[in-house]
């Protein structure tokens, strides 16, 4: 098990996780600041302001405001609208890298998750509950959406993932693993898919293939 503190991971121990599959996590260190941003996007949510992407819908329904208790309910579909990529689906090292990289995104405290949504990608990493991701369909505007939407999906039991060499529902693999689906809070459905998490470990696993 690897331990992260963002800002800090070298090259190499991102190879290393590549070639090798090793799971990570984020260090202790990272935890108040993700739990200080998701404080402040509940008393956004909790607010009678409009906020983009924490009580609002989305692009042309930006000026729509979204009832508190609906709001759940609107990151969920935001997940699912967005699981559209087709093809091949991204082998384990690339989607295990990719993965790594969200937490390492997710790990600086900006992106208003909490917590809780962190530990999900570790325990998966770690158990071995990974996400079929298409490996076509991100167009980068505003991050890999499609690709991220996807690892998002498994994360909240949609979509599939594989366990133990097996592909199934997400929901299966992550009973199969102790583990239970999460139910996402206000902005970390956008949280998550905005970012080019998909693109930047492709791009590393040419880097690192190239060095070889």
């Amino acid at each position: 098990m690897i331990k992260m503190i963002p800002g800090t991971v070298t090259l190499a121990t991102l190879e290393d996780i590549y070639r090798n599959l090793t799971p990570a996590k984020l260090d202790a260190s990272a935890h108040e600041p993700v739990e200080a941003a998701a404080r402040m996007v509940a008393e956004a949510a909790a607010g009678e302001a409009a906020v983009y992407g924490i009580n609002t819908g989305f692009g042309k329904l930006a000026s729509t405001k979204i009832a508190p208790e609906d709001t759940a309910t609107l990151q969920r579909n935001l997940i699912l609208s967005h699981c559209c990529g087709v093809g091949e689906p991204l082998p384990e090292d690339k989607t295990r890298l990719m993965m790594t990289l969200k937490l390492l995104s997710m790990g600086r405290g900006a992106s208003g998750v909490r917590w809780l949504v962190i530990e999900q990608i570790e325990q998966m990493l770690e158990r071995g509950v990974i996400p079929v991701i298409p490996s076509q369909g991100s167009v980068g505007a505003s991050g890999d959406l499609a690709p991220l939407a996807h690892m998002a999906a498994a994360m909240i039991g949609a979509g599939e993932a594989t366990f133990e060499g097996t592909r199934m529902s997400s929901g299966e693999a992550l009973k199969k693993a102790g583990l239970e689906p999460i139910i996402l809070g206000p902005k970390e459905g956008l949280g998550l898919i905005n970012g080019t998490q998909f693109s930047t470990a492709c791009a590393l696993a040419g880097l690192f293939d190239a060095w070889r």
